[in-house]
């Protein structure tokens, strides 16, 4: 009985270093945006790893105007959304393939009107964490980063 489970966990141990070791090393890319003006911030929009994209987070900024989008938090939160499916158009993905937002409000108590319409974009419902911080990049209401999967 000890010879075959010393055996077991043998090729148990084995299968667990082989598998270890023979993973392929993960290719990671910075992605260039799409708008060169994005060009000059001081981080990726987009950085792939693999099959995985993780996106920066987006606030309601209408870039077409310059401008935060009207509406309060709900035209905020459209605009948002607008702009993360502007990024991951470019990268020939979806909505549909978040598997994880992270959501910051300026306020919690817009949480009620956010999730509104978040709830009609995100129908696949993926993970989520979301919370409050004070004083978000360009007095936004709201910023979303998600990462995706191809």
């Amino acid at each position: 009985m000890k010879a075959t489970l010393r055996i077991f966990l043998s090729i148990l141990f084995m299968g667990v270093l082989t598998n270890t070791y023979s993973q392929e090393k993960t290719e990671i890319i910075f992605h260039k945006p799409a708008n060169p003006e994005r060009a000059k911030a001081p981080f990726s929009e987009a950085v792939q790893a693999g099959n995985l994209f993780f996106l920066a987070g987006q606030i309601g900024m209408d870039r077409s105007v310059g401008k935060l989008a009207d509406g309060g938090i709900q035209g905020e939160t459209k605009q948002t959304i607008k702009n993360i499916q502007g990024v991951l158009q470019h990268h020939g993905l979806s909505l549909d393939n978040v598997v994880k937002c992270t959501v910051i409000l300026s306020d919690i108590n817009d949480f009620k009107a956010f999730n509104e319409v978040y709830t009609q974009y995100f129908t696949n419902k993926p993970a989520r964490t979301t919370f409050a911080a004070k004083d978000l990049a360009a007095g936004a209401k709201i910023e979303i980063e998600v990462m995706a999967i191809r």
